[in-house]
C-alpha cells in the first residue's frame, strides 16, 4: 500500500535543453507518492544558484521559473531566498492534498552553467540534486545539445550516489535524434542523487567573451568593486597629500662631524632622525645618564636595576632630569622589570611627550592629522565592502568583525615582522657577533610566531567568509596605510639640515678604521672618547662599529695590565661579549627590557572522470510542505 512504501519519488524525468549561446531550458516532471506525512501543500525544489570560484569570488548563475504544472494543470508556486541559491514552493498554501500520487512539472531556465575549456566545452550538471527527504525509485534524463554538438559528443559521464561518491548505477545511450539519455539502474536513497557530464568540441556553443565574463564578475562582486575603487580613492588621497606635505626637502652634501650636532643630546638625535620615538630613544637617555656619572647599571641574572649614584645633576638635559623624577621617585635604585611598569612607562611617556614638544613641527612633520583619515577611510571601505556585497547573509557576522579587526590587528603585525626581520638581518650581516643576535633574534620570533600565526588564521576567516580578493584588497590596504605613515613624514628645511648633520655624525662613528685616513684630522681614541659617545652611537644604530673602532686600544690597555672596564656598568655581558659586543648587546638588552618592563604583568571538470555524485552545476534538492 502506499503507507507502507512511505513517501518517495517514483520517477524524476529531466529534459534538458543546451542553447547555442550557452543558457539552457530544463522541465522537470517529478512523481511523487504522498502520504500526508510531509508532502501537505505539495512539494519544494531548491536549485544552488550561488557558487564560490578558486579564488572565493561570487560565481552567480540565473534562476527563472517559467511555468509550474500540477498533473498537467497549472499550480501555484512561490519562491523563497536561500543562503546559496532558490527555493520553490510548489503547491496552495491553504490547501492540503489527499494522499496519493502527483507529477509535478517545473520548467526553468538557467545559464552559465557550462564549462568552457581549452579543447572543449561541458555540461556537468546534477540532474536531481543530493539533498531530497526521499528515495528516488528512477531517474530518467534526457540532454539534447545544439546541432552539429550532438554528432561530435566527445565523452560522457555519470555518477551516482550520496554527495562524492562516484557510483555507476544507471545507463547511457544516444537516441535516434542524437540526444543523450541517462537512466538510473536502482532507488537512491535520500540524500543520494544522479550527476551527468558530457563533453563536445568547441565551437557549437557561443564562449562567453573578456567583456561579458568582466560584466558578469562585477555583477556577481560588487564588494571587489567596492574594494578596488576605494583602494584607488586612498592611493589617490595619500598621494595627493605627499605631493602637498610628505615630499622631504632635498638633502646636502654628508660631510663627517666629529661632535653632535647642535648640541642635541642622543635621544634626540634619534628622535629627530627617525621622525620617531621608540624604545631605543629613552634607552640612549640611560646610557647617557650613566656615562656622565649620575646612574650606574647593574645586570644579574638577566635583571637590570638602576642606581643613582648621588652625583650633582648640573650635567644632564631637562628631559634626563624628568626620567630621574618619574623613574626613580624617592628611591635610590629602580629595577627594570614588569612590576615597576607603572614609573617606567611614566618616564617612557614623559620623555616622548617632551621630545614632541620640544622638536617636532620645528625640525619635522609627522602629519598624523592627514593619516588618521586614511585609516578611516580604509576602515569604512571595508565595512561598505563587506556589507553591500554579494556575501552570505549568514557569514556576514564573521566579515565585518574579521574586516575591522585584521585592518587594526595587521599593523602591529607588520610593525612586529620588521622587528625579527632587522634582527636576522643583523646576524646574518655579522659574522663577529651572529651567535650574539641570533640570541637576541630568537626570543623575539618566539614572541612574535602567536601574533603571526593569528594573522594567518585571520586571514584564513576573511577568505572563508568573503574571498581570497577581498582578503587581498584589505592587505594591500595595509601596506598603503603603512607605507604612507612612514612617506607623510617630512623634515622641515631647518630639520633637514639638522638631519645632514646627524648623517655627517654618524658616518665618524661608523668610519671604519682603514677608512679613517679619510676624515680630516679625527679625534684621539681614548677609553673616555669610547665611552662619551657610546649613547650617541646606539642612538644612531651604530653602535658596533663604534666599538670596533677602539679594539686596538683595549687590547693595548690588557697587555699593560690596566684592562678597560666602564665604571658605570657590573654585569656578564662586559666579561663575555667582549667591546663591539657589549656595546651592540647591552643596547638590543636594554629595549628588550624596557619594552617588556613597561607592560602590565598578565597584561576542475567532471567528463574526464575526475567528477562525483553532487558536483558540477544544477543539484540542491526538495521535499515535502
Amino acid at each position: 500500500s502506499i503507507f507502507c512504501q512511505g513517501e518517495r519519488i517514483l520517477l524524476f524525468e529531466s529534459y534538458i535543453n543546451v542553447n547555442e549561446d550557452g543558457s539552457m531550458q530544463v522541465t522537470e516532471n517529478i512523481t511523487v507518492q504522498s502520504t500526508g506525512n510531509e508532502i501537505k501543500h505539495g512539494i519544494y525544489r531548491d536549485f544552488p544558484t550561488r557558487y564560490k570560484d578558486r579564488l572565493g569570488n561570487n560565481y552567480v548563475v540565473d534562476f527563472k521559473v517559467i511555468k509550474v504544472f500540477k498533473d498537467n494543470a497549472p499550480e501555484d508556486y512561490f519562491l523563497k531566498n536561500l543562503a546559496n541559491g532558490k527555493r520553490v514552493y510548489i503547491g496552495k498554501k491553504n490547501i492540503l492534498i489527499s494522499p496519493g500520487k502527483y507529477t509535478y512539472t517545473l520548467i526553468y531556465n538557467t545559464n552559465r552553467q557550462l564549462g568552457f575549456f581549452k579543447d572543449f566545452d561541458e555540461l556537468y550538471w546534477n540532474v536531481t540534486g543530493n539533498d531530497w527527504a526521499f528515495p528516488i525509485d528512477r531517474v530518467e534524463v534526457t540532454i539534447k545539445l545544439p546541432d552539429g554538438a550532438s554528432k561530435a559528443i566527445l565523452s560522457t559521464a555519470g555518477y551516482t550516489g550520496p554527495q562524492g561518491a562516484q557510483g555507476k548505477d544507471f545507463t547511457s545511450k544516444v537516441d535516434p535524434d542524437r540526444n543523450i539519455i541517462f537512466t538510473s539502474t536502482k532507488t537512491l536513497q535520500a540524500k543520494e542523487g544522479l550527476t551527468l557530464a558530457i563533453s563536445w568540441p568547441k565551437g557549437f556553443v557561443k564562449e562567453p567573451d573578456i567583456e561579458t565574463k568582466t560584466r558578469y564578475f562585477i555583477k556577481d562582486n560588487r564588494s571587489v568593486l567596492i574594494g578596488v575603487l576605494g583602494l584607488l580613492i586612498i592611493t589617490g588621497y595619500y598621494l595627493v597629500l605627499w605631493i602637498l606635505v610628505g615630499k622631504d626637502p632635498a638633502k646636502g652634501t654628508i660631510i663627517p662631524l666629529y661632535y653632535p650636532p647642535e648640541k642635541l643630546n642622543p635621544s634626540a638625535l634619534r628622535y629627530i632622525l627617525k621622525m620617531n620615538y621608540d624604545h631605543k630613544v629613552f634607552v640612549s637617555s640611560v646610557i647617557n645618564m650613566a656615562v656622565k656619572g649620575y646612574l650606574a647599571i647593574s645586570e644579574t641574572n638577566r635583571v637590570y636595576k638602576l642606581k643613582k649614584t648621588g652625583n650633582n645633576q648640573i650635567d644632564l638635559s631637562g628631559e634626563e632630569k624628568e626620567i630621574i623624577r618619574l623613574l626613580f621617585g624617592g628611591n635610590n635604585t629602580v629595577e627594570l622589570k614588569n612590576t615597576n611598569h607603572r614609573p617606567i612607562n611614566l618616564a617612557i611617556n614623559s620623555l616622548k611627550h617632551l621630545l614632541q614638544n620640544k622638536y617636532e613641527k620645528t625640525y619635522f612633520f609627522t602629519n598624523i592629522q592627514y593619516f588618521i583619515p586614511g585609516v578611516i577611510l580604509s576602515l569604512l571601505v571595508m565595512v561598505i565592502s563587506v556589507i553591500f556585497g554579494d556575501n552570505n547573509i549568514e557569514k556576514l557576522p564573521i566579515a565585518l568583525f574579521m574586516s575591522v579587526w585584521l585592518t587594526i590587528w595587521s599593523f602591529g603585525v607588520v610593525g612586529l615582522a620588521r622587528q625579527v626581520s632587522n634582527l636576522w638581518k643583523r646576524a646574518f650581516a655579522d659574522k663577529t657577533n651572529r651567535v650574539l643576535f641570533s640570541i637576541k633574534a630568537i626570543p623575539l620570533t618566539l614572541f612574535a610566531l602567536p601574533f603571526f600565526a593569528g594573522e594567518i588564521i585571520g586571514i584564513g576567516f576573511l577568505i572563508y567568509a568573503t574571498s581570497i580578493t577581498i582578503s587581498l584588497l584589505m592587505l594591500a590596504m595595509v601596506f598603503l596605510n603603512v607605507l604612507f605613515y612612514h612617506l607623510l613624514k617630512a623634515p622641515t628645511l631647518m630639520g633637514r639640515k639638522v638631519m645632514d648633520k646627524i648623517e655627517g655624525f654618524r658616518m665618524y662613528l661608523a668610519t671604519a678604521e682603514k677608512d679613517r685616513l679619510k676624515i680630516l684630522n679625527p679625534l684621539e681614541k681614548t677609553s673616555e672618547l669610547f665611552e662619551k659617545y657610546l649613547p650617541y652611537a646606539l642612538a644612531l644604530d651604530v653602535e658596533q662599529k663604534w666599538a670596533e673602532q677602539f679594539n686596538d686600544v683595549f687590547e693595548r690597555a690588557i697587555a699593560s695590565g690596566q684592562e678597560y672596564r666602564p665604571l658605570w656598568y657590573s654585569g656578564t655581558a662586559w666579561s663575555t661579549l667582549g667591546i663591539a659586543g657589549f656595546a651592540s648587546g647591552l643596547g638590543n638588552s636594554l629595549s628588550s627590557v624596557v619594552s617588556s618592563s613597561s607592560t602590565p604583568p598578565g597584561s576542475s571538470g567532471g567528463s574526464g572522470g575526475g567528477g562525483s555524485s553532487g558536483g558540477g552545476g544544477g543539484g540542491g534538492g526538495g521535499g515535502g510542505w
